[in-house]
């Protein structure tokens, strides 16, 4: 596991209504001040990936359908520099992730359902001066291969 990310497994409280979950809270090791909430449906088979930040914390949570999310660090002063770490995530697996500063992320839309996904930051969105580093889904120095293994 990368040093700094956490990942939340959620507990639904259910009865006959439906049920009911708590995504964050302050004073869990998962909570990061939010400055903005965001939204995105992203279709079957898509990835997006990478993207990192400089001061960002993204804290995601998969609402609907599954997602390969692929996390690697980036960050000089780490002792997991370079790993990399896949977590499964959605309506088969409801878990909130909290992404460091300096860890690439990205995902990949699993089956044939879109992808929902609500992600809150520690930062506003500056569209003059975005805190967002791009690099290609592909790209050889992270090396990870998005290909679903048959076993």
């Amino acid at each position: 596991m990368i040093n700094d990310v956490k990942v939340k497994q959620l507990k639904k409280y259910c009865d006959d209504r439906g049920f009911f979950a708590e995504i964050i809270k302050d004073g869990e090791e998962i909570f990061h001040e939010v400055k903005q909430t965001s939204y995105t449906e992203t279709q079957p088979g898509v990835i997006k990936a990478f993207h990192w930040h400089k001061k960002q914390w993204d804290v995601w949570f998969v609402v609907r359908g599954m997602a390969q999310v692929v996390l690697h660090d980036l960050r000089d002063d780490s002792s997991t520099k370079g790993e990399t770490q896949v977590i499964y995530a959605g309506a088969d697996n409801p878990v909130v992730i909290s992404i460091p500063p300096g860890v690439a992320h990205g995902y990949r839309v699993l089956g044939n359902e879109k992808v929902a996904l609500f992600y809150h930051t520690s930062e506003a969105y500056d569209p003059e001066n975005p805190d967002e580093e791009r690099i290609d889904f592909d790209d050889p120095t992270i090396g990870f291969d998005w290909e679903t293994k048959n076993r």
